[in-house]
């Protein structure tokens, strides 16, 4: 598998399948950069509604440059007016959706609370093919041992030491930093060094070069 990161939550995941590639892009929001160029895309799932997963100024431009991507978006982002009159697929926790014959299991179900007086938002977290975690805005835990976990950084619902302890509890081989926009470069550093320091001994770190396919 390759991963490309796009900052914050967006991720391109490359999957050989049968000979052939099998690639998934993941929340193209507005504090993610470089995606827009990317190509032969099998499908874009979105994990929430709220703007730096989703960016609909620049998706739909996007999907039109991919006519054959499926848009897989959870019930929120589908009520999204600029989402609504696209063709897209919703899904929901216990579904599960195979794209160009990788299947792709929806966990969990709520956005992690940031304050109690603010309204829940769904969130869907991705488990791909039993391998890759992608848990959107929420410590998803799998059902099962995952290969790869995009490891939430930063964000204003959650602290370094919840991210640490899901990282403690996930335990996969590769554990890749994501959702970092929020954070000066300084402290995007200091988590990365928590994470190596406090992670499971089975468990390695990998911060991936920006708009890098990288092999995990």
């Amino acid at each position: 598998m390759k991963i490309t990161h796009f900052g914050h939550a967006c991720v391109l995941a490359e999957i050989e399948r049968d000979g052939g590639t099998v690639r998934l892009l993941f929340d193209p929001g507005a504090y993610s950069t470089d995606f827009e160029g990317v190509r032969d895309i099998d499908a874009v799932l979105i994990t929430h509604e709220h703007p730096d997963h989703v960016d609909a100024a620049r998706l739909l431009p996007l999907l039109a440059e991919n006519p054959a991507a499926r848009l897989i978006v959870d019930p929120g982002t589908s009520k999204n007016p600029q989402i609504a009159g696209v063709r897209h697929e919703t899904v929901d926790t216990g579904d599960t959706v195979t794209v160009a014959g990788v299947p792709i299991q929806v966990l969990a179900g709520d956005h992690a609370v940031i304050h109690p007086d603010l309204p829940c938002t769904h969130n869907n977290g991705y488990l791909v093919d039993d391998r890759l975690l992608h848990p959107g805005d929420a410590f998803v835990l799998p059902p099962q041992q995952v290969d790869i976990l995009l490891l939430p950084t930063g964000g204003p619902w959650m602290k370094a030491s919840e991210a640490i302890d899901y990282l403690r509890t996930v335990a996969p081989r590769t554990a890749i930093p994501i959702h970092q926009a929020g954070l000066a470069a300084v402290h995007q550093q200091l988590h990365q060094q928590l994470f190596r320091n406090l992670a499971p001994e089975q468990s390695s770190i990998q911060v991936l070069e920006h708009a890098t396919a990288t092999a995990v």
